[in-house]
């Protein structure tokens, strides 16, 4: 079949987006990963697919596949590409939306100024919803955060296990140039303590509402950009006493902005969303 696609990307966090209201889409994950393969596919981070809600005063259905092939919970600089993708198609005439996720509702918005923010709802802070095995570890109060450590590459590691709808560690290191995120993210992604596998952040602290970021994520391998990555970084800033929201986020691929005012209020994501190119691809 000839699959029409549009690629995007958020912040240099790439994806192919695929309307599938208007077209059939029922692929294996061999297939997602054809897609997603740089030389032989389109190339993406991810791919993001449109629907059809399946609930009432719902206006879209959200769904995100990593380059792995595997489907996940969430993507935060997936959602605002999303967003644009949907209003310059016509899809809709709104200019914020309710959209489904496999890990529930997002709140996505159309700013004046041409850059979207996403209603990230609350962070989950339990390890065991993370979900995060923390049975027999002893954590560290920080703040009013806890720290676990994690045994990787010959050596412990303290991290803020976090949830945006999809399992974020997150440490802290001197220089993000100079972190050993290809050695140790996968080490991390795949850590027995995490049941789901995750997402791992390595945060470099400016100043208080400036950080240095880079995220090994899960399936996908370092990105340019890790929307709820930021979020989950930002989060377990200010539960340490470290961060002041707002907090401008700088990725390898561009700046974010993340707004949270702590408990359970949600978190506020902001940031561009680029169309790159569309086309057709037979599958």
């Amino acid at each position: 079949m000839k699959l029409k696609f549009t690629k995007m990307h958020g912040a240099g966090n790439d994806f192919v987006v695929i309307d599938a209201i208007n077209q059939h889409v029922d692929f294996t994950p061999a297939q997602w990963q054809f897609l997603a393969d740089r030389r032989f596919g389109v190339g993406a981070d991810q791919m993001l697919v449109i629907e059809k809600p399946q609930s009432s005063g719902i206006d879209f259905r959200y769904r995100i596949y990593n380059a792995d092939g595997g489907e996940v919970e969430q993507c935060g600089n997936g959602a605002r590409a999303f967003v644009k993708f949907v209003t310059d198609k016509g899809l809709t005439d709104k200019r914020a939306i309710k959209v489904e996720t496999l890990s529930g509702i997002i709140e996505p918005a159309l700013e004046d100024d041409g850059g979207i923010t996403v209603d990230m709802g609350a962070p989950i802070l339990e390890p065991a919803r993370v979900p995060f095995d923390a049975a027999g570890l002893q954590g560290k109060a920080e703040g009013g955060d806890i720290l676990w450590p994690l045994d990787i590459n010959q050596k412990t590691v303290w991290i803020s296990a976090v949830s945006m709808g999809n399992p974020h560690a997150v440490q802290l290191v001197d220089d993000t140039e100079a972190a050993p995120v290809n050695a140790d993210g996968p080490a991390i992604e795949h850590h027995p303590r995490f049941p789901k596998r995750v997402n791992a952040g390595f945060m470099q602290i400016v100043d208080r509402r400036h950080v240095r970021l880079r995220v090994f994520e899960r399936g996908a391998g370092e990105t340019l950009a890790c929307g709820t990555g930021a979020c989950a970084a930002v989060v377990a800033g200010i539960r340490r006493g470290l961060l002041d929201s707002p907090v401008k986020v700088e990725t390898r691929g561009g700046e974010l902005s993340i707004a949270w005012s702590g408990q359970q209020s949600p978190v506020m994501l902001t940031g561009p969303a680029v169309s790159v190119f569309e086309g057709e691809i037979e599958i």
